[in-house]
């Protein structure tokens, strides 16, 4: 019986669920062998050839070289690992996130101290109004009947 997973459905957003995280086993181990300086040293020094000693995909290899962490998402790596690859290259969290939006890194933080991205268009598709019911605010008296059973 497959899954039901209507969160597929938000514009520009991968989910990292149990299907990305075995599609992106490899490319996150990878990521976490960063940890390790000597591991570091070995990659910065041949990459190609590091990531040869991994099982990965030849796309998930091509994302990683081409830095595009958008890309290595959709593949199924998850940000908090990628981050190891951005550690690597002596970049903050903030630099890698606005290389993801297309923005300079001060536009970036612009809009981060604005209070985030605005969520138009962040919503279920086919859906006129809040694609996440569970997440307003209830009030006072309990659980709306949208959050029974969340």
């Amino acid at each position: 019986m497959a899954l039901n997973k209507p969160y597929l459905n938000i514009p520009g957003t991968t989910i990292f669920d149990a299907d990305q995280s075995r599609k992106g086993y490899w490319l996150n181990q990878f990521c976490m062998s960063l940890m390790k300086p000597d591991n570091r040293v070995r990659f910065k020094a041949d990459e190609r050839s590091y990531l040869n000693e991994w099982p990965m995909t030849e796309e998930q290899k091509q994302a990683v070289l081409a830095r595009d962490l958008n890309w290595c998402i959709r593949l199924g790596g998850n940000i908090y690992f990628l981050a190891k690859i951005g550690a690597t290259d002596g970049l903050s969290f903030q630099q890698m996130a606005s290389s993801m939006t297309g923005m300079s890194e001060q536009e970036y933080r612009e809009m981060m101290v604005r209070g985030g991205r605005s969520p138009e268009g962040n919503r279920i598709l086919g859906e006129d109004g809040d694609a996440q019911p569970h997440r307003q605010p209830q009030g006072s008296g309990g659980q709306s009947k949208d959050s029974k059973g969340a």
